[in-house]
Order: C-alpha cells, then structure tokens, then sequence
C-alpha cells in the first residue's frame, strides 16, 4: 500500500459521510414529487400529465432562483477553510437577502406560463391542469429559495442532521396532505391537482423552518443588513449558475411540453421516467454538493493538493453510484413504472424510456458532480456555457430530428437528452482536470 492510498480512503470517508445526508435531503426533495406523481396516477392519465409538467415547469424556473443562491457554496466552505466563521454567517444573510429579491424573478415568468403551453401545443385539459397546479406552487416559491440558502450554510459548516430531519419532516407531511387534500376526508373537499401542489408547498415553508431552528447562535462580528457589494458578489457567482440549470431544467422542461404534444400517455410516462431519473440523480446531486464542499474547505486553506482529491474523488464515487442505478433500470423497468402509474399503456412507454435513461446515467453523474466540485473552486461560468451549449446546440436539435421529426416519438426525445447530457459530462470533466492544476483563488480573499 503506498503513502498516497491513505489520504484517498480518508477522503473517500469524509466525502461519503457528508454525500449521504446531503443526497438523502435531495432525494426528499424529488420524493415530494414522486409522491404527487404517484397519488394523482391514481385520479387519472390526465391529473399525473398536467401536475408532472406542472411541476417539470415549476422547477425549471425554480432552478434558476436555486442556481443564483448556490453561490452560497463556495463562498460558505472557503470562508469555513480559512478558519472565518463570523464571515460564514454574514454570507448567509446575504443568501437570505438574494433570495428574496430572486423569488420575485422566478414568480413573474412562472405566472406567465399558460401562453406557451398553448403555442406549443399541449392539449387544452393537460395545460389547464398544469397551471392550476403553478398557481398553487407559488405561494412556496420564497420559502424553497429561502430553504436553500440555510441548507447552504449548514452543509458548509459540515452539519447536515437537521437537512435530514426537514426533509423527513417534509415527505411525511406531505404524503398525509396529498392524500387528504387530493382526494378529500371529511370535511375536507376533494381538490384534484390543486391540493398536490398546495401540499408540497405548505412543505416547502416546513422544512425552512425546520433548518432556521438547527442554525444556532451567530458568531461576533456578523452582519446581518443587506450590503450592494456582497449581493453583486454573490450574485457574479450564483447567477452563472442559476443559467446553467435553467439551460439543463429549461430542456428537460422543454421535452416535458413536446411529450405533451404526444397525447396523454406519453406526457405521463415521460413523467413518470423523469420522476425516477431526477430521484436516482439526486444522489449526483448530494456528491456534487459534498465535493463543493470539500473542494472549497481546501480552497480556503489554500491547500490545492486537497482540493484536487477531494474533487477527483468526488467525481469517481458519482460515476460508480450512477453506474449501479444504470443496471437496475435496464433489470426492473416495468416495476419501477408500476409503482407510480396503474396504466398500462403507460407502462409500456415508461419502459421503452427506461433503457434510454440507463444509458445516460454515467454522464448524468459526471455532469452533475462536476458542475458541484467546480463551484467549490467558484468556477460556474464554463459550467453554464458547457450547459448551454451542450444541451441546446447538442441536445435539442436530436431531440426534435428523432422525437417529432422521426418517429421514435417520446423515446427520440429521451436520446437526444442523453446526448446532451453525455456532451457535457465530457466538457465538465475536462474543465476540471485544467483547473485543478492551478493555484488556488478564493472568491473573497483572506486578510493578511
């Protein structure tokens, strides 16, 4: 055993004991989804259509505002490495500040939707149904940007309980809501579509809640008032970032609308495919999110060397989680479409869907935890632009010549993604093997 195979296995640990929590909270967030989906599969082909692209639409905007506050990442952990926890917490009051201004930027074009749905061409009971279910998500809208920006912090610090603890929190109150406000109980009126959505957003408030009690008394020296200069700080950071996510989300989104254009079935098993691909992603998400961390620990103690493992060692564990989670869509497809459509047609598509997501799953895990470990470093612009380019230049256009030119029809669509996926896993990877090899810069440099 040589004297490197040491700090890897250290590093190994230390990532995976902060990855865990963190992809299990990500999990829990795609669980609230998975769960509407799920319960209004029982209503009908149509409810699970409209909330899923209802919801697919929501995020999309959604990301963007949680893209903008993932500034806080970097700026959090670099400042926790060089030993400046006063200056951790004034960047969580900044986050709180450039959520709030970013909240309203999500609200406008999310109420905005309904034209597009028409031009685009989704049936007329699809779109109705997807914007009933908007509406109700905007009320939570402030309080999952808010939530992100304490997650931020508290990952930062390395304390992920209380992430875990919302996130239970929030799944089990969400399930008795969407069963209770869905279908009716009593009193309670059945509200369809409109009580799913009214569910996760009551959620959405809960679980904030929930991490503001875990984040304990500030240190001396914090400030708390909103300052120009560390919101443009901030937000030079973050919103590359938030671009990057609307260019992922936005396509993904994008496909949502083109598989409403497909009829009933499809939009469903299309959601239903992406409701299984954004849970097992989440574990990709998490990994990224440990490897910023760390990344940005050793940025701050201007220790490169640890900040080039942790990312090297970020990036394998994504590509192995990912790699066991191709394998069992190719082995169980029918029953993981079961467990959240009745409908056998759908099934069937959601099916055929799978073996497309299989094969992507790899460069999904690359992508997502590149885009992670290259924020610990603050380096989000060419994570955007490999983004843009990949699934738009790269992506799209395959998605259109197979999915609604050719007649491969949903699953055209489905190989397009993985194309653009895979484009900019290649990119990601790359960029961080050049910028690991450079000395270290922190975003906000340690007084001398």
């Amino acid at each position: 055993m040589t004297s490197d195979a040491h700090p890897v296995k250290a590093e190994l640990r230390a990532l995976w004991s902060l990855a865990l929590p963190l992809a299990f909270a990500q999990a829990g967030q795609a669980a609230m989804g998975l769960v509407d989906t799920a319960v209004l599969g029982r209503l009908s082909a149509t409810a699970q259509a409209a909330a899923g692209l209802g919801n697919s639409l929501t995020f999309t905007l959604l990301f963007f505002g949680m893209g903008v506050l993932f500034a806080l990442d970097p700026l959090v952990s670099q400042a926790i490495g060089a030993r400046r926890p006063a200056e951790a917490r004034t960047h969580y009051w900044t986050g709180v500040w450039l959520a709030l201004v970013t909240s309203v930027a999500v609200l406008v074009p999310l109420l905005s939707l309904s034209p597009v749905l028409a031009w685009v061409g989704v049936q007329p009971d699809v779109a109705q149904g997807a914007m009933d279910y908007v509406a109700w998500r905007v009320p939570g809208v402030a309080g999952q940007l808010l939530f992100v920006v304490a997650r931020s912090y508290l990952q930062g610090l390395g304390r992920t309980k209380a992430i875990v603890v919302a996130m239970v929190v929030a799944n089990l109150l969400n399930a008795a809501l969407d069963v209770l406000l869905v279908f009716g109980a009593g009193p309670l009126p059945a509200l369809g579509i409109a009580g799913a959505a009214i569910a996760t957003s009551a959620c959405t408030w809960a679980q904030f809640a929930v991490l503001v009690l875990a984040l304990g008394p500030a240190p001396d020296g914090v400030e708390r008032r909103p300052s120009a200069a560390a919101l443009w700080r901030a937000a030079k950071v973050g919103i590359p970032v938030g671009a990057h996510l609307l260019a992922e989300g936005g396509v993904f989104g994008l496909a949502g609308l083109l598989a409403g254009r497909l009829g009933a079935d499809s939009s469903a098993a299309h959601q239903v495919a992406l409701t299984w691909a954004s849970l097992t992603f989440c574990a990709a998400v998490g990994i990224g999110s440990a490897g910023s961390v760390r990344v940005g620990w050793g940025v701050g103690a201007k220790d490169p060397t640890a900040a080039r493992r942790s990312g090297v060692v970020a990036l394998g564990s994504g590509a192995a989680f990912m790699s066991t989670t191709a394998l069992l869509f190719v082995l169980a497809p029918g029953p993981l479409a079961r467990l959240l459509s009745p409908d056998e047609q759908v099934v069937g598509v959601a099916s055929a869907l799978f073996v497309v997501t299989a094969v992507f799953q790899v460069s999904d895990g690359i992508q997502g935890v590149g885009a992670g470990v290259l924020r610990g470093y603050g380096d989000t612009r060419f994570t955007f632009l490999a983004n843009l380019v990949g699934h738009w230049a790269v992506g799209l256009p395959l998605s259109l010549w197979l999915g609604v030119r050719g007649d491969l029809g949903v699953v055209g669509l489905w190989w397009g993604l993985s194309a653009g996926l895979s484009a900019v896993a290649v990119a990601l990877f790359v960029r961080f093997r050049w910028v690991s090899r450079q000395p270290v810069r922190a975003l906000v440099p340690t007084p001398e």
